[in-house]
């Protein structure tokens, strides 16, 4: 029998974990954290519950990460601690990985290994290939997963953008190949669900921060998420065409700013950075700041400096500062008042509800039912989602014409169990702290 077992990311946003068992092998598809919501007092963030992967620790020949995503690879060092199973993933997943073992004592102590998209990778039954996706992050993929009962297709987080920056689009030749062999299941990301039609243009959003770069009469400070390096070379550009030098400035970012250049992911001109002790000696109308903190995280850059507490930047009259990401749920009270500091300090702040200066790394309703298409599974799940997204993501998928009875809502603790008779799920089991509920148990009609 293989079990398919989400331990994470199925009901809520973020958490991503799946265990696949089939004998006695076991591989893992991420191991993602999700920072805590307003009622968890003291808590610094979430991690999956791994009793199961503790118990069956013996088994697990492998871990597999998506991207690198704090909510895909967050927690892998406490799942490291209680199996240390070699970790796969692409090269700046894996840099990004190093750099995150080393604050656990851990990074000469795990195998990790580097493969690249087109790669495929045998863990005892299965065989894996990675698939090159576009997201918001570089280095991410999607895996086609060969089981003894047929192909299972894991989209990981993607979108389909017809103008990717800074990284190569979704191949969506590798997943209409998928297709034509058979796709027993597809696993599909249901972030964004509920947003018609099609994301927008990686150009467009370079555009309308050049735009504000072009226009601005200080300094520039964009903040965002250390891992988006197509923004970071959007940030890039935008200093180069406006003339100001840039200043990378916060921990995580700037240590993905060297993994990515050293790979090549990222471009920038000798001549055009500077160390932010130098920020001084230029006028302010020549200089671009990229930081950290656009969720408002108390400790980030962008905070302190929000506060009055940055030791080099001062916010006074005339700064721009562009939060160039989404509010992720849960952390909009946070945004909000650094927000409001800025602006109390004088600076003129863009974010997403008042400007396009960013653009999602999930697929619209128009791009999922590409996939769909592409893939044209038997049975589908959708994964990555709160429930409404879940059982949203699912009507998509009927009126795309998967039966009703070959899709399935899943939750956290269930288990999916697949053999030649057929498939059901049921409920797991109740974890310390939190309980992942399930459904009565529901059965597909129909054999695999």
């Amino acid at each position: 029998m293989l079990k398919i077992i989400p331990l994470g990311g199925l009901g809520e946003i973020g958490l991503n974990m799946m265990v696949f068992e089939y004998g006695d092998t076991i591989f893992v598809i991420d191991a993602g954290l999700m920072f805590p919501e307003d009622y968890m007092l003291g808590i610094d963030y979430v991690i999956p519950d791994m009793s199961y992967l503790r118990k069956n620790r013996s088994k697990i020949m492998g871990i597999i990460l998506t991207h690198a995503h704090e909510d895909h690879i967050g927690a892998l060092p406490y799942l490291l601690k209680e199996a240390n199973a070699p970790v796969f993933a692409t090269p700046f997943t894996v840099g990004m990985v190093k750099h995150k073992l080393g604050h656990f004592r851990l990074k000469d102590d795990v195998a990790l290994h580097a493969i690249h998209a087109g790669e495929t990778l045998k863990l005892g039954e299965f065989e894996l290939e990675f698939i090159r996706v576009n997201h918001s992050t570089v280095d991410g993929v999607g895996l086609s997963i060969q089981t003894p009962y047929g192909q299972i297709v894991h989209t990981g987080d993607f979108k389909i953008s017809n103008n990717p920056i800074g990284s190569t689009g979704t191949d969506v030749n590798a997943f209409a190949r998928c297709g034509q062999e058979g796709v027993l299941l597809l696993m599909s990301d249901s972030t964004n669900v509920e947003k018609d039609g099609y994301t927008i243009s990686d150009q467009d959003v370079g555009e309308t921060i050049t735009g504000i770069g072009s226009s601005a009469s200080g300094r520039i400070i964009v903040a965002l998420f250390a891992s988006s390096i197509p923004r970071i070379q959007q940030a890039v550009k935008t200093a180069r065409v406006t003339g100001r030098k840039i200043i990378f400035n916060g921990k995580s970012v700037e240590t993905s700013v060297e993994i990515a250049r050293r790979l090549g992911y990222l471009k920038i001109a000798a001549d055009l950075e500077i160390d932010i002790s130098q920020v001084h000696e230029y006028p302010d109308n020549e200089i671009l700041i990229v930081t950290t903190g656009s969720q408002g995280e108390p400790m980030a850059a962008l905070s302190r400096m929000a506060s009055g507490n940055h030791q080099h930047i001062k916010i006074k009259e005339d700064d721009t500062v562009i939060l160039s990401s989404k509010f992720i749920p849960g952390n909009e009270k946070a945004i909000t008042g650094i927000i409001n500091s800025l602006y109390r300090r004088g600076a003129d702040v863009v974010y997403e509800k008042i400007s396009d200066i960013h653009v999602s790394g999930h697929a619209f309703r128009e791009e999922l039912k590409l996939m769909i298409n592409l893939t044209r599974p038997k049975y589908f799940i959708p994964i990555h989602g709160e429930y409404r997204h879940l059982i949203l993501h699912s009507r998509l998928a009927r009126e795309v014409g998967i039966p009703e009875n070959n899709i399935e809502i899943v939750e956290n603790g269930q288990v999916i169990c697949v053999d030649q008779k057929g498939c059901e799920h049921t409920a797991m089991w109740r974890s310390a702290g939190f309980l992942w509920t399930a459904k009565a148990s529901g059965t597909w009609d129909g054999a695999f």
